[in-house]
């Protein structure tokens, strides 16, 4: 009898590693900004190549910040690539600098569209894959969105918001703290008019601290809705129904933008895109539950679209 487990357990084990040997790993530094890992299918010669951009703040390659370790880009990744779809997904330049210690206080929204645009050059100078789709995740949609243009072969956008991000952030403090929106409409005037500002109080700290918001005018000129009319290529809209962060209307907004656009709405999807069968708290938890797998109809849509 323990001769039976011990070959069943061999067996299993040859099982996994074989599944998780399903395709190459490679670490490519793109340039002096950019870091990330490339993953490619094992015996498919040209594949087809998804590049993921990360979502806003200081996000890693796999989807995690400082206290916030889900994994979700690095299980999107691998799913797809598991599915012969190489991926390459990268760490925003934020992230370097303060493994460096050399934060840049001068950065710029216009610098992550820089850095998704020379990943894009990088990988079409290489020439070893067949189209080229670009993932962007939340704010990553946007980046994603004014990279693309005239460059890749699709364009998908998960939980990307349809609205500027000053509408969106007015929009935000209305629900959670309506006691501070004219204060915050205060604040958004003045940067829409480009002038800097100090007349707000320690509650909007975060979000319009003065050194942020040079990065916060840059960000605000671009209206997503806007811009992906700019695209003349394939568009897949995807949202989950209980992504806590973005809601399913910011997607339903870009397709109306977009009527050729392909528009899912995925049931019990969240922001980090696992299914949420509870109530918000176990949303909130699976924040930081790195070991939950991918939403499966997510996977089912994305290869649906690309292949």
């Amino acid at each position: 009898m323990k001769t039976k487990i011990l070959i069943f357990s061999v067996l299993c084990f040859i099982k996994s590693y074989s599944q998780n040997m399903s395709f190459n790993s490679q670490d490519i530094q793109v340039n002096n900004f950019i870091d990330g890992t490339l993953l490619t299918p094992n015996n498919i010669t040209k594949p087809h190549l998804a590049i993921i951009i990360g979502g806003s703040g200081p996000t890693d390659r796999n989807g995690n910040q400082s206290f916030l370790n889900n994994n979700s880009l690095k299980k999107l990744a691998e799913d797809l690539t598991n599915n012969n779809i190489a991926t390459f997904r990268y760490d925003k330049r934020v992230v370097k600098q303060i493994k460096t210690g050399r934060i840049d206080r001068n950065i710029l929204f216009d610098d992550f569209v820089t850095d998704a645009t020379s990943v894009i050059e990088y990988f079409k100078k290489d020439g070893n894959f067949n189209h080229i789709y670009i993932i962007g995740h939340s704010q990553g949609s946007l980046v994603g969105m004014l990279a693309a243009k005239d460059k890749v072969d699709g364009f998908i956008s998960i939980s990307g918001p349809a609205q500027s991000i000053d509408n969106i952030i007015l929009e935000q403090i209305a629900k959670t703290y309506p006691i501070l929106s004219n204060d915050a409409k205060r604040v958004v005037d003045s940067l829409r008019k480009g002038i800097k500002t100090d007349d707000f109080p320690m509650e909007l700290a975060s979000v319009f601290n003065k050194d942020i918001q040079s990065f916060m005018m840059n960000w605000m000129q671009y209206n997503p809705t806007e811009e992906i009319k700019k695209l003349k290529m394939p568009i897949l809209l995807i949202n989950g129904t209980k992504d806590l962060q973005v809601e399913t209307k910011e997607a339903v907004q870009l397709n109306e933008a977009v009527p050729s656009s392909i528009l899912k709405l995925l049931d019990n999807m969240n922001h980090v895109l696992v299914a949420i069968d509870g109530d918000n708290l176990e949303n909130s938890k699976s924040y930081n539950e790195p070991n939950r797998k991918i939403a499966p109809q997510l996977i089912d849509e994305l290869l649906n679209f690309i292949k």
